[in-house]
């Protein structure tokens, strides 16, 4: 009977005969899950972006990013097991490592899809008790909020020139409406692209300009604050809205700060 025999997000069938013992991990957010189930010697190569935990992308073979896989590196590894995300890696690349090695790709829409990943690869590599026990503290996490008040239509940026925004269809957009925000943009799709004018007509209350993939700083909120000055803006923590892993735990507490500070201010 084997180890693991089941579908992945896309309905692709993987078998593992045994727990596997050289991982390649080419997902950040869930570079860090395998290191919270208690991960280390198994997982052998990495992407650069896996920055969580500390000191893992000197320790691991690196593979490239996240969407320039180096084939040759993940080969040379000889992993019994791959995790890729739908999103986040390239469809032909991840096609090319299947034909080598066993390989599970996860699709994650929002915190309730994070939940069920984070079991699913939990149960992946011999960690159900752990995933489980991590699930249950996230959901817990984000059983406590509710709607802002006064409510608030907020705008989240993820890039500059072009300015790009997440859809209503994104996982930030879920974390955005549980902590009480109100996408401005939850009638598009994906990440849309926005000019200055499309911008002003949304009217935003807040502004969140997020830390990554677009490294917005300080000197940004003077610029945007020009752009519309009736907003707020914030800068918030990407990895808080936008990792689908164990960095999920933090995630409240990230939201309640800014949910204080939005209301300490009297006014979005």
């Amino acid at each position: 009977m084997p180890f693991f025999d089941d579908a992945d997000a896309l309905g692709r069938p993987v078998r593992l005969d045994a727990p596997p013992r050289r991982i390649v991990s080419l997902v950040p957010s869930q570079t860090e899950l395998l290191a919270d189930l208690g991960l280390d010697a198994e997982v052998v190569g990495v992407t650069r972006f896996c920055v969580h935990p500390a000191g893992w992308t000197d320790a691991k073979q690196i593979v490239g990013g996240t969407k320039n896989v180096r084939l040759d590196r993940v080969a040379a590894l000889a992993p019994d097991l791959v995790i890729a995300n739908k999103e986040e890696n390239e469809r032909e690349q991840v096609e090319a490592l299947a034909e080598g090695c066993p390989v599970y790709v996860t699709d994650v829409a929002d915190v309730d899809g994070a939940l069920a990943m984070t079991r699913a690869v939990g149960r992946l590599v011999g960690r159900s008790t752990e995933a489980e026990t991590l699930a249950g503290e996230i959901a817990a996490g984000f059983e406590s909020f509710g709607p802002l008040s006064p409510p608030v239509r907020a705008l989240y940026l993820i890039w500059r020139d072009p300015w790009m925004a997440v859809g209503g269809d994104t996982f930030i957009a879920d974390v955005m409406a549980r902590a009480g925000l109100a996408n401005a943009t939850a009638h598009l799709d994906r990440y849309p692209t926005l000019t200055d004018d499309a911008i002003c007509a949304l009217a935003p209350d807040v502004v969140l300009l997020s830390s990554e993939p677009y490294p917005f700083a300080q000197k940004h909120i003077a610029e945007f604050s020009a752009l519309v000055p009736s907003a707020r803006v914030e800068l918030v923590d990407g990895e808080a809205f936008s990792w689908y892993g164990s960095r999920l735990r933090h995630t409240p507490a990230v939201l309640r700060a800014v949910r204080r500070r939005l209301s300490a201010s009297g006014r979005p």
